[in-house]
């Protein structure tokens, strides 16, 4: 992954989207949903905190409203993000990014697209499709061949139609 980048505030990404998720996470289990992941970035000129909810059975945009308004109402409250900022609540999507060890646990056996930051394992490509298979702390596994963490940029469940 890419090293933690500083928004203007000066806190890390990470360390924002990590506080972000603390204080989301009860809101969506009110909900009954769940956080499946938080980021912020920057976007363009602006920064955008994106929290992505999840539950059994799909999130509707209704489920995005509820637990949208009062993530902001308690951000506001916290008021521990410098940077001017939009909040983004959605859906993982059904290409969903998996960034997590929860998130590739829970797609075993699942088709996934693997971009690499570089060559993957010297096959001469930077994206790889597969099922996959495994995974520890230094490689992820499909059945098309076995890549470095380090080496990969996204790994992504692949949408069929």
């Amino acid at each position: 992954m890419a090293p933690d980048k500083k928004g203007k505030g000066g806190a890390g990404r990470a360390q924002i989207a990590g506080k972000a998720e603390r204080i989301a996470a009860p809101i969506a289990e009110k909900h009954g949903m769940r956080i499946y992941d938080v980021e912020y970035e920057k976007q363009d000129e602006d920064y955008a905190l994106c929290i992505y909810i999840d539950k059994d059975g799909g999130v509707t945009i209704n489920d995005c409203e509820a637990v949208s308004r009062e993530i902001s109402d308690r951000l506001d409250e916290e008021d521990f993000i410098q940077d001017a900022y939009t909040l983004i609540v959605s859906s993982p999507g059904l290409g969903r990014k998996l960034t997590k060890d929860r998130h590739l646990s829970a797609s075993i056996g699942e088709a996934v697209e693997v971009k690499g930051y570089k060559d993957l394992a010297g096959k001469g490509v930077k994206e790889v499709e597969g099922i996959l298979l495994s995974f520890d702390e230094e490689t992820v596994t499909l059945d098309t061949g076995t890549f470095l963490r380090k080496d990969i940029a996204t790994i992504r469940l692949q949408i069929d139609f």
